[in-house]
């Protein structure tokens, strides 16, 4: 450890409890994006995040969108040093439902060493270690080895709208571009989780997905089904024909060309998931199921990180209420979607789903298919050159070498990155699976805070020394 490294990570020991104090105001701002009557919030949010880049001497800014505003900041530039985007989101996810929480979502509550918010892990406590590692740099050093550029949106937990038009250079100002803005070597995000308690995690794969809603309209109104079952096509049987031949009793998809474009495991994947002893027994009680299923052939791990699924989202049709109604329903629908591996596009799926819903689909019915959204999977190479800086920072931080995983969930973000900008992303999570994003009573550990934001110091000098040596 140089003397420069030992003076930030004292530093970052020193403040520590003034960094946690820092992430509990920041989770009273209730920066809910998806609905209206947090607008106020989420501003205020994004203002807190600018002041802090302010502090730290950095260029910084907001950049108003169709939606709500994108911080952006960045240091100054080190000649002859890589550059870093950091990407991260402030808004969260609605708190609901309200009643299932154990304290108010937006009056941090510490306890067991966590700390419990609606955005403590997604992504307000993971985003800040980044912030708060530059400032044990900007402290002890006056400047960073290498110049970081953060990109931070307000609206990931409801589109990203404002973020794409803002790739695409609707936004653009000062006559600079955003693709000549967000140039840079590597991104990096911190949303996400690390394999287990005490197993820290790089994930170098992300699933993609296609989402749809399916629409069936069968007889003009709801029909008595005495008088007319039998003679008159159900919208309700039909939808569950249609859905259940999209997928096999081995857990196969039955759509026309969906597995051309998969890209099989490799063997070494395969023993670095059999070397992590998944418990599938332990994982089995904590869901309350008996049994995992799934595409035959394959383990647990291997179906969640690296086989492409489908599931039923949401289903509607009749009657719902109290007690019995002997209706045939005239309409019926369903929310339904794809989680895809790498090199299978969401254009290509969507057109043989097309094709097998209309061969399944009986007389009598009109089918409306809606293309909800969808965002093709990610892939880096475990040989890439950032992988073992990046492995050599959480080691120092975490104290234990990182696992290379992937991840069953979708950050579209990331491949509009590579497609758009032309740089990969490294995913650096210092969740658990267990934080509850989305949930209520979502956490992050404490302990998990303070050693991400020392990973992440390490982080930026083992970048800055990669075309130095």
């Amino acid at each position: 450890m140089t003397q420069q490294t030992a003076n930030i990570q004292n530093y970052l020991d020193e403040q520590a409890g003034r960094f946690q104090n820092e992430l509990c105001d920041w989770l009273r701002m209730a920066s809910v994006s998806t609905d209206s009557q947090f607008a106020d919030h989420v501003r205020a949010a994004a203002g807190w995040l600018r002041q802090r880049f302010d502090d730290l001497g950095f260029q910084s800014g907001l950049i108003e969108t169709c939606g709500h505003p994108i911080v952006y900041a960045e240091s100054p530039p080190v000649p002859g040093a890589p550059v870093v985007l950091v990407y991260g989101h402030y808004d969260v996810q609605p708190p609901d439902p309200l009643d299932l929480w154990h304290t108010p979502p937006f009056e941090p509550r510490i306890e067991d060493g966590k700390v419990f918010a609606r955005g403590a892990t997604d992504d307000k406590g993971q985003l800040l270690t980044h912030v708060l590692s530059c400032e044990g740099w900007m402290k002890t050093a006056g400047a960073l080895p290498l110049q970081i550029k953060f990109l931070i949106e307000g609206e990931e937990e409801c589109g990203s709208k404002g973020l794409y038009e803002f790739l695409a250079g609707k936004y653009d100002g000062d006559g600079i571009s955003a693709h000549d803005r967000l140039a840079a070597d590597i991104c990096v995000i911190s949303d996400s989780s690390q394999y287990a308690p005490g197993m820290p995690a790089i994930t170098y794969g992300l699933k993609g997905i296609t989402y749809y809603e399916l629409r069936l309209d069968g007889p003009n109104r709801d029909l008595h089904s005495g008088t007319f079952g039998g003679s008159v096509s159900n919208p309700a049987n039909a939808l569950v024909k249609i859905l259940a031949g999209l997928i096999d009793d081995a857990g196969r998809v039955q759509i026309p060309g969906f597995y051309d474009d998969v890209i099989e495991l490799t063997e070494r994947e395969r023993e670095e998931y059999r070397s992590l002893n998944f418990d599938d027994a332990a994982a089995r009680q904590d869901l309350a199921v008996d049994a995992f299923t799934g595409e035959a052939g394959y383990s647990t791990l291997e179906r969640r990180w690296a086989r492409p699924t489908f599931d039923i989202n949401g289903l509607w049709s009749g009657y719902q209420g109290e007690g019995a109604k002997t209706v045939l329903p005239a309409k019926a629908g369903a929310k339904f979607s794809f989680r895809l591996v790498p090199d299978q596009q969401p254009e290509k799926i969507k057109a043989g789903l097309e094709r097998r819903i209309k061969e399944l689909c009986p007389p009598g019915i009109r089918m409306e298919l809606i293309d909800m959204h969808g965002a093709p999977g990610v892939l880096l190479p475990i040989d890439s050159p950032f992988m073992e800086p990046a492995a050599r920072a959480i080691e120092a931080g975490f104290g234990t070498r990182p696992v290379f995983i992937r991840c069953g969930g979708s950050i579209p973000v990331v491949g509009a990155f590579k497609e758009m900008l032309g740089i990969d992303t490294l995913l650096l999570g210092w969740g658990q699976d267990d934080d509850n994003p989305h949930s209520p009573n979502e956490k992050f550990s404490l302990e998990d805070f303070q050693r991400g934001i020392k990973a992440s110091a390490c982080l930026w000098q083992e970048i800055a020394d990669m075309k130095q040596s």
